[in-house]
C-alpha cells in the first residue's frame, strides 16, 4: 500500500482573507466557522464581510481549550443539529485539528482550514492530534477526508507573534532530522525517500529564507521570505506527513514531543519548541557521545528553541526517568533506525540537556 494524501486546494495569497467567501460559497451558503477567541478577533471584520458579501451565512463555534474528544463531539454534535455539513477551521493548530475532525463526522461533512499562524503543518496535516482538558497527548485520529480547501493568508500571518513562525520552522525541520534516519536500514522505501525529498526541500527554504523571513515576520512585512517559510512550514511540512505505506516511519522527536505534554511546567511551550527539544534528545541517543549534531545544534539555536528543561535539580531527574519510562514507540519502526531507542539511552539524553546552554 502506498498513499499520498493532500487537500483538494491549497491557496496561499496576500490579502486573500476579503475573498474567502468567494472561494466558499459554491461549497455552501451555510457554513460554520470553528475558531479560538484571539484568532476570531484578528480576522472578525475581514472575514465576516467577505462571507456576508458572497451570501455565505455562517455561525461561530469557539474552542476555548484544547483539541479534545469532548470538545470534537460538542461542536460536531452542535454542528450537526443546525445541518451545516460544511465547517471553515480559522486560528492555529489545536483550531485546525478540532475542525478537521469535526467534518470527519459529520455526514457529507467538509473541512476548510484558514490557518491565522504558521506554526504547524495542522492546517495541511491528514491527522488530528487529541489531547486532554490539561494539554496531555492522547492520540491521533486518522481522517477520512482531507480538508477540500486551504486558505493561507500571508498578510495574516505577518501580524503574528514571531515566536510562532519560529516554532514552525523548528516543526518542519524536525521532517527531514526525524525522516533521514530511517534511510540507513529502509533506503528502497518509495514513501520514506519522498517524505525525505520534500523535508529537504523546506530544510532547504530554510536555509535560504529562514532567517530573513524572521525578520520580515517581526516588521509585519509581507515578502518573498515570508511567503516561501510559511508555504514550507504548512505545505511542505504537511506533504512530507501525507505520504503513507505499510513501513511507518513516525518521528521520534514527536514522540518526546508527545510525553513532554504531561510535563505541567512545559505547558507554555509551543509545539514547535517541544519538538526542538525532542531533536536535541534524539541527536544525544543516535551519537551516543554527549553532543548534539553540529548543524542541527545551529539549526535549534538560530530558531530560538528551548535547550534544557526549566525545572530544578531533583526535578531534572524525575522528568529524566518519567520521559523514558513512559516513552512511546512502535517497535517495528525502532527496528528500522540505526540507533536504540532504550528507556536508559532516552534517560541519559534527557540528564544531558541540564547543562546545554
Amino acid at each position: 500500500m502506498f498513499a499520498i494524501k493532500s487537500p483538494g486546494v491549497y491557496h496561499h495569497q496576500s490579502g486573500l482573507l476579503s475573498r474567502v467567501g468567494e472561494r466558499i460559497a459554491p461549497f455552501s451558503r451555510h457554513i460554520a466557522v470553528l475558531t479560538s477567541p484571539r484568532a476570531w478577533a484578528a480576522v472578525e471584520n475581514a472575514l465576516s464581510t467577505s462571507l456576508t458579501q458572497s451570501d455565505v451565512q455562517f455561525d461561530v463555534y469557539l474552542l476555548e481549550g484544547e483539541c479534545t474528544r469532548e470538545a470534537i463531539a460538542h461542536h460536531r454534535r452542535e454542528i450537526a443539529q443546525r445541518g451545516v455539513h460544511v465547517v471553515l477551521g480559522v486560528g492555529g493548530g489545536r483550531v485546525m485539528d478540532c475542525a478537521k475532525a469535526v467534518a470527519d463526522g459529520l455526514e457529507n461533512g467538509q473541512a476548510i482550514t484558514l490557518p491565522t499562524i504558521a506554526a504547524t503543518c495542522a492546517a495541511w496535516s491528514p491527522i488530528s492530534i487529541l489531547y486532554d482538558e490539561q494539554g496531555g497527548h492522547q492520540g491521533t485520529q486518522v481522517l477520512q477526508h482531507m480538508p477540500v480547501m486551504v486558505l493561507v493568508d500571508s498578510d495574516v500571518i505577518a501580524r503574528s507573534d514571531v515566536r510562532y513562525l519560529k516554532a514552525g520552522i523548528v516543526d518542519a525541520l524536525a521532517k527531514w532530522y526525524e525522516f533521514q534516519p530511517y534511510l540507513a536500514k529502509n533506503g528502497d522505501n518509495l514513501a520514506l525517500n519522498l517524505k525525505v525529498q520534500v523535508a529537504t526541500l523546506a530544510r532547504d527554504t530554510f536555509v535560504q529564507w529562514g532567517e530573513q523571513a524572521l525578520r520580515d515576520n517581526a516588521e509585519q512585512r509581507v515578502t518573498v521570505a515570508l511567503q516561501k517559510v510559511i508555504d514550507a512550514n504548512i505545505a511542505l511540512a504537511g506533504l512530507a506527513n501525507s505520504m503513507r505505506d505499510d513501513s511507518p516511519s513516525p518521528g521520534v522527536a514527536h514522540a518526546i514531543h508527545n510525553r513532554m505534554t504531561h510535563v505541567p511546567e512545559l505547558h507554555d511551550w509551543l509545539h514547535g519548541e517541544k519538538v526542538g527539544y525532542g531533536l536535541r534528545v534524539q541527536s544525544l541517543v543516535a551519537r551516543d557521545d554527549g553532543s548534539v549534531d553540529p548543524d542541527l545544534l545551529a539549526q535549534l539555536q538560530r530558531y530560538d528553541a528551548p535547550a534544557r528543561l526549566p525545572v530544578s535539580e531533583a526535578r531534572y531527574a524525575e522528568l529524566a526517568n518519567t520521559l523514558s519510562q513512559t516513552f512511546k514507540f512502535p517497535a517495528a519502526s525502532a527496528a528500522l533506525l540505526p540507533f536504540s531507542l532504550a528507556p536508559e539511552a532516552i534517560q541519559r539524553a534527557v540528564l544531558t540537556t541540564q547543562y546545554s546552554k
